[in-house]
């Protein structure tokens, strides 16, 4: 199954899907030197995001979020893809910065189609999502 989006930040990802339904602050909430999920008031703490296709509904929090972003991106620990709802300027920012693909606005709610572990492909190109990776 194919899900067009809007995409934000351009390549293409495949990867294990890691889902949360709390915003994430990457400032705080992300170790940028282990891609560890440190806050631990979001359902995913302890959750390592490294090579995952990380599906949260917004970002939140300190604009230096973006260059936390790029840090996990040099330390090989970024995700490979990620999916909001709807996209806010800091992570996508620190997509575009950090060259991970992104796309928000699907025509499907993704809670609905997507399950964790899910490998999926994301075409940050192209604004799609691919449930058959």
């Amino acid at each position: 199954m194919i899900v067009k989006g809007r995409s934000i930040a351009k390549g293409i990802g495949k990867g294990k899907v890691l889902l949360t339904k709390d915003p994430i602050s990457f400032l705080g909430g992300v170790d940028p030197e282990t891609g560890e999920i440190i806050d631990q008031e979001n359902e995913a703490y302890g959750k390592f995001i490294s090579g995952k296709i990380l599906v949260f509904p917004r970002g939140k929090g300190s604009t230096v979020g973006s260059y936390v972003m790029l840090q996990l991106k040099k330390n090989g620990v970024a995700p490979a893809g990620i999916i909001n709802l709807d996209s806010e300027t800091i992570v996508a920012v620190g997509a575009i910065i950090s060259e991970i693909p992104f796309v928000d606005k699907l025509e499907r709610d993704p809670y609905e189609i997507l399950k964790e572990d899910m490998e999926i492909l994301i075409d940050g190109n192209q604004g799609l999502i691919s449930l058959e990776a």
